[in-house]
């Protein structure tokens, strides 16, 4: 039985690392070049500190849960790693926030201000900003899975003593 959760751990992690991976390179990747109205400009995702923020975060996570891997299951750190799940998890939560709200304005534009939406423009580029956000959003899906039988397995919140 310890094996098997073990292992569904390990799928688990393995897949929110191959999530945030791809969020991230998917991000990083994104770029199209467009001209309207005779004048030429070039949707990039680093031109976004918010785009940039959430590359960051995504690689930062995926690093962690690469890591997390390699750690044998008997060790005293897993109680560490709960607290890092709880940070990194509000880290993905805070960089797909940022991005989504300037995905937002990309797509919809923002009447008040004057900013008119981009996605008619740059097709390719807001399809893959969309993409790399489904992406986190399945890791960062994952991770509160993670986070939730992670807290149950090594806290113990209700003091209930295996024998």
């Amino acid at each position: 039985m310890a094996n098997t959760k073990r292992l569904c751990t390990l799928v688990l992690r393995l897949m929110a690392v191959a999530a945030t991976l791809s969020a991230a390179v998917v991000m990083a990747t994104s770029h199209e070049r467009s001209n309207v109205l005779g004048l030429s400009f070039e949707a990039k995702y680093n031109h976004t500190p918010a785009f940039r923020y959430f590359v960051i975060a995504n690689a930062i996570v995926t690093v962690y849960g690469f890591l997390v891997l390699f750690l044998p299951s008997k060790s005293q750190l897993w109680r560490l790693v709960v607290a890092l799940d709880m940070v990194l998890t509000m880290l993905l939560t805070s960089g797909i926030s940022a991005a989504l709200a300037i995905g937002s304005v990309g797509r919809h534009g923002n009447s008040y201000a004057g900013w008119l939406p981009i996605c008619g423009q740059v097709p390719k580029y807001c399809d893959q900003v969309k993409g790399a956000l489904i992406a986190s959003f399945v890791g960062l899906l994952i991770y509160a899975v993670l986070l939730l039988y992670a807290i149950h397995n090594v806290l113990d919140p209700l003091l209930l003593h295996k024998t």
